[in-house]
């Protein structure tokens, strides 16, 4: 049959994805691209926050059209909000014809040939004194977790390849939904992670992003201290690579060694991923996070001392229940000290299923939506003075190819700027013919646009 695949959410979801597509294959199945060719249509959903919710019941109504009036014959839907709201998309989309949670990866080839599966039955879970209408199903031990001879179809750019370290979480933070909808924390064995580094730089891979709900608990539950500083080590000596990339870092887990291992390792991008949620204690109390802002400062400063070129990127969440003006004003003020590279700012959004969710969503949401823009607004005043800082620096840029909106400049990205999340750069004073995606080039900076860097190729 023919399969089309849809892939919403995040790069964990994405391999998710490209793990079933390589199932499928194997299975004799051919993928397509076009959804209106499809025999099955696959939506792979998420369901971190309303808008992830949103834009994947909305795709699944868009897939199911193509079911109603076009060749496709079945409509399968996986990930995280089948695992969330398995019996209610049942219920209130009959076209959808199977639905697998997220530990039910292995099983999109029976859904596939139509299997009939067994049905789970939910356990009620109480967070606390909520209604009745917000309990949600217990959360079961998943246990699985692709490895090294996995198949899987990469669906990303030839020279990108995302690699789960591990699965899962164990933390709680009180606005999150992941541990119940992946499970607790579950690391991947070193070797096979680099047997899977290997076969993927033989193919071209170029760029490894090393991805997971916390990459610095990596090998922690598996009662491996300094697992995460070998496996960096292992994979710069893989043939063939020539960036790693380290997404997701808890900033209270990361220690002296791994900050060593980012340094030494010359494959390692000097690039470190801190999602610090806010920087008031109160709020990060009330959130469930441990630290800090002297605790973070501390962090970022042994960052910048050990790796004085490191590039900072990191999230924040406004509007979380109680966050008061002062709150606020605190988080501003970590920000224009800290002078982070990257920042990425979302407002808080009351998800069920959560322990904040008790709590009272006593922020408006046009107060949400106002933080926001001001925070976003002071961090294009840093990154516009980071930017600058940097004309005239050289930095080794990896082709991506021609911009779609310019034809006759090349786009790409040099080691401090994550595909997807962060800015790009620009190549200029070319020819664009001279350069082909998964190229590294030597560049020297020459200036910047709003967030990307302008650079021109070296002689």
């Amino acid at each position: 049959m023919k399969i089309g695949f849809v892939s919403l959410g995040c790069p964990k979801n994405l391999v998710d994805s490209e793990v079933m597509l390589g199932l499928a294959e194997r299975a004799g199945h051919e993928v397509t691209e076009r959804a209106e060719g499809a025999d099955v249509i696959v939506v792979n959903t998420c369901a971190f926050i309303d808008k992830a919710k949103e834009e994947s019941v909305e795709t699944i109504l868009e897939m199911a059209r193509h079911k109603r009036d076009g060749a496709c014959r079945h409509l399968i839907v996986t990930g995280c909000l089948a695992e969330r709201y398995r019996d209610e998309l049942r219920k209130e989309m009959s076209e959808i014809d199977a639905v697998l949670g997220t530990d039910e990866v292995p099983d999109i080839v029976g859904a596939l040939d139509g299997q009939p599966r067994p049905t789970r039955v939910p356990v009620p879970l109480l967070r606390g004194p909520v209604e009745a209408a917000t309990q949600i199903a217990e959360p079961r031990p998943l246990k699985y977790l692709y490895d090294a001879d996995t198949p899987r179809r990469r669906t990303t750019a030839p020279h990108l390849a995302y690699v789960k370290v591990a699965e899962g979480c164990d933390y709680a933070c009180a606005f999150c939904i992941i541990p119940t909808l992946r499970g607790g924390y579950r690391s991947r064995p070193a070797d096979s992670i680099v047997a899977e580094a290997r076969a993927m730089a033989a193919r071209g891979v170029k760029e490894l992003i090393l991805i997971s709900q916390d990459s610095t608990m990596y090998g922690l539950d598996r009662d491996e201290r300094g697992a995460l500083p070998r496996l960096l080590h292992a994979l710069n000596d893989v043939d063939g690579l020539e960036w790693i990339r380290l997404l997701y870092l808890y900033p209270t887990t990361i220690t002296a060694d791994t900050i060593d291992a980012v340094a030494d390792c010359d494959k390692v991008c000097n690039y470190i991923d801190l999602p610090l949620q806010h920087a008031s204690a109160a709020v990060l109390k009330r959130m469930g996070r441990p630290g800090t802002r002297s605790t973070y400062e501390r962090l970022l400063d042994s960052f910048r001392h050990r790796i004085p070129e490191i590039t900072l990127r990191t999230t924040f969440i406004v509007g979380f229940p109680g966050e008061t003006e002062a709150d606020f004003a605190e988080l501003c003020d970590f920000v224009e000290q800290t002078r982070f590279d990257h920042v990425g700012v979302f407002t808080y959004s009351h998800e069920e299923g959560t322990r904040a969710f008790d709590l009272n969503d006593d922020v408006p949401a046009d107060t949400k939506a106002a933080r926001r823009r001001d925070l976003m607004l002071r961090q294009q005043e840093i990154a516009s003075r980071r930017q600058a800082e940097r004309a005239g620096q050289r930095v080794r840029v990896l082709i991506e190819g021609r911009s779609a909106e310019h034809p006759l400049v090349v786009r790409g990205r040099w080691a401090g700027q994550a595909p997807e999340i962060d800015p790009v750069t620009y190549l200029t004073e070319c020819d664009p013919s001279g350069f082909s995606p998964g190229q590294l080039v030597d560049t020297e900076i020459v200036g910047s646009h709003d967030y990307d860097l302008l650079v021109r190729p070296l002689p």
